[in-house]
């Protein structure tokens, strides 16, 4: 499945460089608000390394890894919702992604100004405000049209109740996404709620703050359930530069374990209910992306709408029992190798073989 995460924040946060680091692009990173005003966009391999892995059991067999799509989108000020700024390009640019990446500043770098705000909470109340704010219009221009409906068909009445409960929580402050379940959101799906979106919020830090875990944790606090993640986009923008083994290095003089690419999807695909499967052979190795709690003929859809149509069954390794036994002909040798039906529910890191009919 296609992934696509919205890149947002106020201006001078450090947006667009930390677009820049994660894509390899060359995008204008100024000091001063609004140097993006056109969405940036790129598409950037998922890191997997059991892709490595696995190509070298498969005679260094072609990889073809996952992709995101970061989509670097207009800086965002108070009032966006009302049309200051460029709020409602910045608003109807973010709909269109999956998941918002809020990138909160936490260095402090006096030569570069600072817009809207002045602290990391106080950032992220301004974009939260400005998400619901902008949701609470959508909703009160639906509202009355619904109630009318609702009067001629009685099966709409739940659906009434349901947005009503949704005005009255964005009245409150709460986003969307906090206030009601999965099944919820997608009885109101329609709405193309901002704040029904997932959440990750990215901390931009100095690089003397990446090692500080009390820091972290108080800045983790404030956005609680949301996955956080902390990074220096001026060092991220640094790393690209390096080979693998540098980049880990100067990853590790600074007390960091991952770079901001694998923090980032990681969180993302948590927030998402996203987990991966593989499949691998000699014409090629392949990272696919697939919902949590999918089933072996979902996955295989994945792939192509036929295999689903079709599917008869599924040979499953796991990915650590693979590379354990060395071969699949060795796994298949000790019974590591299953054939799994409709009923089985994928898992992370899944090594499959469908089996489908499309005559079926």
């Amino acid at each position: 499945m296609a992934l696509s995460i919205g890149i947002v924040g106020l201006p001078n946060v450090g947006k667009s460089t930390l677009f820049n680091a994660l894509t390899d692009a060359s995008v204008l990173a100024a000091n001063y608000p609004f140097a993006t005003i056109e969405p940036n966009t790129g598409v950037v391999p998922v890191p997997d390394a059991r892709l490595a892995k696995l190509s070298e059991m498969y005679a260094n067999a072609p990889v073809k890894p996952a992709t995101v799509t970061f989509v670097d989108i207009a800086g965002l000020v108070a009032g966006a919702s009302h049309g200051e700024g460029l709020g409602n390009q910045f608003l109807s640019h973010i709909r269109s992604c999956n998941a918002i990446c809020q990138v909160v500043r936490a260095f402090t770098d006096n030569n570069v100004q600072r817009a809207s705000s002045s602290d990391p909470k106080s950032d992220i109340e301004v974009i939260n405000t400005e998400l619901i704010i902008a949701d609470l219009q959508t909703v009160e221009r639906r509202l009355p049209q619904l109630a009318k409906e609702a009067k001629a068909d009685p099966k709409l009445k739940p659906t009434l109740t349901l947005v009503e409960k949704l005005k009255a929580g964005l009245d409150a402050g709460q986003l969307a996404g906090q206030l009601f379940t999965s099944d919820e959101l997608a009885e109101v799906s329609d709405l193309q709620l901002l704040t029904a979106k997932p959440f990750v919020i990215c901390f931009n830090l100095d690089e003397s703050q990446l090692a500080d875990k009390k820091l972290q944790a108080d800045l983790a606090a404030l956005v609680t359930p949301c996955p956080s993640i902390f990074l220096s986009a001026k060092l991220e923008d640094e790393l690209k530069s390096l080979d693998a083994n540098d980049a880990r290095e100067l990853l590790a003089s600074y007390g960091a374990k991952t770079s901001g690419l694998e923090q980032l999807v990681k969180a993302s695909y948590q927030a998402l209910g996203l987990q991966s499967f593989l499949t691998a052979g000699e014409k090629e190795v392949r990272a696919w992306t697939i919902k949590r709690g999918s089933t072996a003929p979902q996955a295989a859809g994945a792939i192509h709408g036929d295999f689903e149509r079709g599917f008869i069954a599924a040979e499953v390794i796991s990915y650590d029992d693979l590379i354990a036994a060395g071969s699949l002909a060795a796994a298949k040798a000790t019974g590591k190798l299953r054939l799994e039906g409709k009923n089985y529910i994928m898992q992370e890191g899944d090594v499959v073989e469908f089996k489908f009919n499309v005559s079926k």
